[in-house]
């Protein structure tokens, strides 16, 4: 993915070169080592044929099977790309990068009924994403690469042909074409290409003056971003690849009529009876500082025939000073969507403190609608003391809208009726992190426009839900009914051991037969469609296990407590063919990430995974299971806010005290030699790693991948931290374990994308951590992977990260000499 702004990837390599130079060690890897492959049989697992994946039609008569490619080339990761507005695009298909797509490569029907497969024939070296049904559940619409752009094609379930429509004129520079079938299935409403858009505009030569930006004392806290605009011709470059123009392509034929005029369209969607368009547009003057989703925002109402606008419902200008509280939203309506059980009526949302949650008052937000043709007054559908978050339509007496507040994490759930607005009954309030307790969400189905909406029992009184089913025993999920008048819900459905069964829908109206997704410790995850009550079905999909080397490994939820009675607890993986009485304690890795929580109760919820099928895929620590590692899978690590406390006030006293309780357990149980543990971890989980290191002398080692350890770089938040670092000042200094490098006396592998993608994670953190780490003396390994954002696609790159996390391990954990003597105490 080479960055084509002002030879960035250069200078990166070059700083990279620069610290590579300086280290010293055999160990250490230059700028110009070669990729490694791990030790087998972690290649062969990963080189094996993805499962495939599936998509069932709205009719749930017919299931699309797709074929799935593997981690691709590093050369194809390297392709080009341009990042901008906090977006990543390949410039030469005007969609997104390969490191951000898994692309299919296959497609088959198989019909429920009676089990027949039918392949459908596609060019040699099809590479397809973005699988659509049409309404009626007669063609498979999908977008095709092609060497210069996007295609969109279509699949016929009655003849099992597919055929293209367009040329490669679609534009994905949003992430995703962002198409729509039309509600009658005559055709599909397209983001195209502007006719004659031209080249791309030539980069300057030089510059033609300074990049200037000033504030005029407007609170403006934000985040950090990546990927944002940083000049004029980021800005002219934004324009040129982003513009898009609306056009509705006939099914027959693949004709092409545009609609409206071309803009910079962010989204956009047809009303259930086709009359209208909803859609977004962003405009000029952009920013520096945020990312295209705060630029300002248009939302218009077109007439769908002939793009002339109807009516505009927000005209919201640059929204660059939000507060960093996470239920901070913007002024004026927002959220605007079509009413799915009515032929065109508008939906949207109005903060009533400004957007600012800590303001006091009764109603944060007010849910309106407007019916054509907009003439009317919007009527209040709902007042709400949370913040919105989500509408599931139904029917003209019941709609269910759901409510959140980050601090507290309260859910609402509440019935409205959308003929007497302004009225409501709260069915339920929860905390929505409480595993136990939730009650399940709302099943969907797809009405004759193709709108989501709730499927109610024949009877009408009730809606089908389906849950996860999560308990102390387990996760059996299941299917219910939630009762309208009370919100209470009876399970009329639940998976049972040895299984973990998904639903995957209700295959008929009355809701007496289901398609599940089942597996079990032993059996791989295939599709079946049976009876709810009664029978067990027959199997519509026959996958294979695509690591077999795998079997043989064993897997145990573990429970334990750390001493403030807090319960936790994590999946013990242990090597095909271990016998603890022969084979004694064994080196182990544990791989965590911390999450925060308001109760301990809920932090405390443990649920047994043994009735999962697991086989690992990319980056997974899990690979080391094959070396001879013992591995604990997401030991619990909650850090808690108690009595209105903010959790991270306590956070380094809380991540010791979970790490101390998982290190005893594992050691209790005999399987792990407390003397040869490491402790490992993605983003989040690198900080934690790196603090444990620097706060404790639990570990032997420890592995940390694209993580953040100074916290003053991202001074407006990071994680679940709300505050600034100037309201929290102590605290952003104690949890960053920079300032900690010279307690860090254990080895450190840090691992890094180049190209990292996430807010907060920029690659410099890693750099900054390894230089101070060498300064203070530390053993430091530092790994630039070419490329690659902030989770690892290319295969090379994947390989050579689990050979450098089995090498580490061998040469620090496996094959250390013992520690002279066991510290005495966890803590530093």
């Amino acid at each position: 993915m080479f960055d084509m702004r002002f030879g960035r990837r250069a200078a990166a390599l070059a700083s990279t070169a620069v610290l590579a130079a300086l280290i010293g060690g055999a160990s250490v890897a230059s700028a110009g080592e070669a990729y490694r492959l791990p030790p087998a049989p972690i290649a062969q697992i990963l080189d094996a044929a993805p499962t495939p994946g599936v998509g069932l039609s709205p009719d749930r008569k017919t299931l699309a099977i797709l074929g799935r490619e593997n981690l691709p080339p590093i050369r194809a990761v390297a392709d080009p790309i341009l990042r901008l507005g906090g977006y990543r695009l390949n410039p030469r298909i005007n969609g997104p990068t390969e490191a951000r797509t898994t692309w299919m490569n296959s497609l088959s029907f198989e019909d429920v009924k009676t089990g027949a497969v039918r392949k459908v024939a596609l060019p040699d070296g099809a590479r397809f994403i973005e699988t659509r049904w049409s309404t009626n559940g007669q063609s498979l619409a999908f977008v095709m690469e092609a060497p210069t752009g996007l295609e969109l094609w279509v699949a016929d379930l009655k003849t099992a042909t597919a055929r293209r429509l367009t040329g490669p004129v679609l534009n994905a520079a949003f992430g995703s074409v962002g198409y729509d079938w039309l509600p009658d299935d005559s055709g599909l409403l397209v983001r195209q290409i502007p006719a004659g858009r031209g080249s791309a505009p030539a980069e300057p030569a030089a510059p033609e003056g300074p990049i200037v930006q000033q504030a005029a004392g407007r609170t403006a806290a934000i985040r950090t971003y990546q990927d944002l605009l940083a000049n004029a011709h980021d800005e002219a470059l934004f324009d040129h690849y982003f513009t898009s123009q609306l056009t509705r392509v006939a099914l027959a034929d693949g004709a092409a009529t545009p609609v409206g005029a071309p803009g910079v369209i962010s989204g956009f969607s047809t009303s259930p009876d086709g009359r209208y368009l909803l859609e977004t547009r962003l405009k000029r003057p952009y920013s520096y500082l945020v990312p295209a989703g705060r630029f300002p925002t248009e939302v218009r109402v077109l007439n769908a025939a002939d793009g002339k606008l109807v009516k505009t419902v927000v005209d919201r200008p640059l929204a660059d000073n939000l507060s960093a509280a996470f239920d901070a939203v913007v002024a004026g309506p927002r959220s605007a969507q079509w009413r799915a059980d009515a032929p065109a009526t508008l939906v949207w949302v109005e903060a009533q403190d400004g957007g600012d949650p800590k303001k006091k008052v009764a109603i944060h937000d007010r849910v309106l609608t407007q019916a054509a043709p907009f003439d009317a007054a919007p009527a209040t559908l709902v007042d709400l003391d949370l913040r919105y978050a989500g509408i599931d339509w139904g029917r003209g007496d019941f709609a269910l809208v759901t409510s959140r507040w980050f601090d507290n994490r309260k859910e609402k759930r509440l019935a409205v009726d959308p003929s007497k607005p302004g009225e409501s009954r709260l069915l339920l309030e929860r905390n929505y992190q409480d595993r136990y307790g939730d009650p399940g969400d709302a099943v969907s189905r797809r009405n004759a426009q193709g709108e989501a909406v709730l499927h109610f029992t024949p009877d009408g009184k009730g809606v089908f839900v389906t849950g996860d089913g999560a308990s102390a025993k387990g996760e059996f999920p299941f299917v219910g009914v939630m009762n309208l008048a009370d919100g209470k819900t009876a399970r009329i459905w639940q998976a049972k051991a040895p299984y973990y069964e998904t639903p995957v829908a209700l295959a008929d109206e009355a809701g007496k037969t289901l398609i599940t997704r089942r597996e079990s410790k032993d059996e791989v995850p295939n599709y079946f469609v049976k009876p709810l009550k009664g029978g067990n079905g027959k199997a519509l999909t026959a996958f294979v296990d695509r690591a077999p080397q795998f079997a043989g490994v064993t897997k145990q939820t573990i429970t334990y407590s750390r001493p403030d009675g807090v319960k936790l607890s994590g999946d013990l993986y242990l090597p095909a063919g271990y016998d603890k009485a022969k084979d004694g304690p064994l080196p182990m890795l544990m791989w965590a990430y911390p999450e925060e929580f308001t109760d301990a109760s809920v932090a405390g919820q443990t649920v047994d995974a043994g009735n999962r099928f697991t086989r690992p895929g990319g980056a997974s620590p899990l690979f080391l299971l094959t070396q001879g590692y013992a591995v604990l899978d997401g030991p619990g690590m909650p850090i808690i806010g108690k009595d209105g406390a903010e959790p991270n006030d306590t956070y380094i006293e809380q991540l010791t005290a979970d790490a101390k309780a998982a290190v005893d357990a594992v050691v209790a149980l005999g399987v792990a030699d407390r003397d040869r543990i490491a402790v490992g971890g993605h983003s989040y989980g690198a900080f934690m790693t790196a603090n444990l290191l620097a706060h404790t002398d639990l570990f032997r080692a420890g592995i940390a991948r694209s993580g953040a350890y100074n916290r003053t770089l991202t001074p407006f938040g990071f994680q679940s931290e709300q505050r600034t670092y100037w309201q929290a000042t102590d605290t952003y200094t104690k949890m960053s374990p920079f300032t900690y490098v010279k307690q860090v006396n254990e080895p450190i592998l840090l691992i890094h994308g180049e190209a990292d993608d996430n807010s907060g994670t920029f690659p410099i953190q890693s750099e900054r951590f390894y230089a101070a780490l060498k300064g203070a003396g530390a053993t430091v390994r530092y790994t630039v992977l070419p490329y690659e954002a902030h989770g690892y696609r290319a295969r090379e790159s994947v390989m050579h990260t689990l050979w450098e996390m089995t090498d580490w391990m061998d040469r620090y954990v496996k094959n250390a000499p013992p520690r002279a003597a066991a510290p005495a105490a966890a803590a530093k």
